[in-house]
């Protein structure tokens, strides 16, 4: 057995539920549908890949609470995308 492929299973693993657990806490706070976030988070990658290349391992889009002037919760979309290079 390769040690190697031994940590490198147990990462994706770590990171398969860490992206589940973010859809369950975006859920939470969004009041939205897991398969509702997948999709928002697929059609923001289409739209951004048509234009970009983007490095799709180190993308990280969440929905967050935030408070505004008179003082309501409303939800709050941050993306934070890499780009590798403007299309042309």
């Amino acid at each position: 057995m390769d040690l190697f492929s031994f940590f490198t299973k147990k990462q994706q693993s770590r990171n398969t539920a860490k992206d589940r657990l973010k859809l369950v806490l975006i859920h939470d706070r969004a009041d939205c549908s897991p398969v509702m976030l997948e999709m928002l988070k697929n059609d923001i990658i289409a739209v951004i890949a048509k234009y970009m290349d983007i490095e799709n391992e180190e993308l990280d889009i969440q929905i967050t609470q935030t408070t505004t002037e008179d003082h309501k919760n409303v939800p709050m979309l941050m993306a934070n995308i890499p780009i590798k290079n403007v299309k042309k």
